[in-house]
């Protein structure tokens, strides 16, 4: 992809090139930021701007300057978006360039088998091509992972450091992406002296949603790069530009993404899902209801599938989060007269804390459904919790 494809993130991609024209490129570049705000898309349209610019080119020198000015190389670059035509950017843009490689979490697929990227280079041609902003539960799922940890092996890391002793082939420099090095374990210290003093013209680009988890001598040794969240309008651009959405649709949905372009597929995905009602049903039946309302709909929303439960989970936390802000900053706030409704409704019998209180168990639940827990028995124990906070103002519940 070219850099002009990435969403948004325009600030870093004309930083980057201008590292590359003036000659300011770090050997190691560490892209850290949050799930779905593009730092693997970024990263990888930088690698292969990189491999996709010509090799160097001879300086023509005065015949009685210093010798060595005669051997001295240049690189040239085209410009980002100039590249498109280029027989090493067709190459590139398939992950298929011979000096542009990766490195991921994987599997070992059998016993004995080792455990190396390349063994799925197929499966991640497919993935970046097909779903760029996913995270890695999605690229797990993707290669049949199942209950298998992914990891990035001793095996990998002495694969790494094979392929990047070879000379380049065509290309001014060797390009390493490496995706998620936080599932680099003691295994990464092999890598320290190559990414420390790696061969001539070799980069490393390694991409992070946190640096908390990567082993502090890697770090020591990267540039970092901070990749911020995805602005509200440019999701909402891309959602209709790349999506194909009603203008009015995409703002809606990128209002209530938070910055992460990932989530916005989702909510996409999910979007004609009424969980306005479904969230207004919940609350009567553990307000009013009692207990056998409350099992009915915990029997029903069960047997939805564990994406759309923790779609639902999150616009519930969106909506509360709109709340918050109206009984902070007043009514005033443009938003749509049905969720406005909402927020001022729930305002009537929640302080802000006992709010706050529902968000942080709402974040909690999400944590559990992706990691499979058991829904009935989430749904029920969360009704249980609200019934608590909200009707008694008992918060301590929150902090189980």
């Amino acid at each position: 992809m070219l850099l002009r494809d990435v969403i948004g993130q325009e600030k870093l991609k004309h930083q980057l090139v201008e590292m590359v024209q003036h000659q300011r490129l770090s050997h190691a570049l560490l892209f850290v930021g949050p799930e779905g705000s593009g730092a693997l898309p970024l990263a990888i349209a930088f690698a292969q701007y990189l491999v996709s610019s010509p090799a160097t080119t001879n300086e023509v020198a005065d015949l009685f300057a210093d010798p060595e000015a005669l051997t001295k190389q240049v690189h040239t670059y085209n410009a980002p978006d100039a590249i498109a035509d280029l027989p090493a950017y067709q190459r590139a843009s398939q992950l298929m360039h011979p000096d542009l490689h990766f490195s991921f979490p994987s599997i070992t697929e059998k016993p004995g088998a080792k455990n190396i990227s390349a063994n799925f280079i197929e499966e991640w041609r497919e993935f970046i091509n097909g779903y760029p902003y996913g995270n890695v539960f999605d690229w797990l799922q993707s290669i049949k992972a199942e209950n298998k940890q992914g990891n990035i092996s001793a095996d990998e890391c002495a694969e790494i450091i094979k392929k990047l002793s070879f000379k380049s082939f065509e290309s001014a420099y060797k390009v390493l992406v490496m995706w998620m090095p936080e599932y680099l374990g003691k295994e990464g210290n092999k890598l320290l002296k190559l990414i420390e003093e790696p061969p001539p013209n070799t980069i490393f680009l390694l991409v992070a949603n946190s640096e908390e988890q990567i082993l502090p001598t890697i770090l020591s040794r990267c540039q970092y790069i901070k990749v911020p969240r995805l602005t509200t309008s440019e999701i909402e651009q891309a959602l209709v530009q790349k999506g194909h959405i009603d203008p009015e649709k995409a703002a809606q949905i990128a209002a209530i993404s938070d910055g992460n372009y990932r989530e916005a597929l989702h909510l996409l995905q999910h979007s004609d899902a009424d969980f306005l009602t479904q969230i207004r049903e919940w609350l009567n039946a553990i307000l009013k209801g009692g207990p056998l309302a409350q099992m009915k709909w915990v029997e029903e929303t069960s047997k939805m599938g564990r994406e759309p439960q923790k779609q639902f989970l999150k616009y519930f936390n969106h909506l509360l989060e709109q709340s918050i802000r109206i009984k902070v900053l007043g009514n005033d706030l443009p938003l749509d007269p049905a969720l406005k409704d909402f927020a001022l409704r729930i305002n009537k019998i929640a302080s802000v804390g006992q709010l706050e209180a529902i968000v942080q168990e709402l974040d909690k639940a999400v944590y559990h459904i992706e990691r499979n827990a058991n829904p009935k028995m989430l749904f029920m124990a969360l009704g249980i919790k609200f019934y608590h906070i909200i009707q008694n103002k008992t918060l301590i519940l929150t902090e189980a």
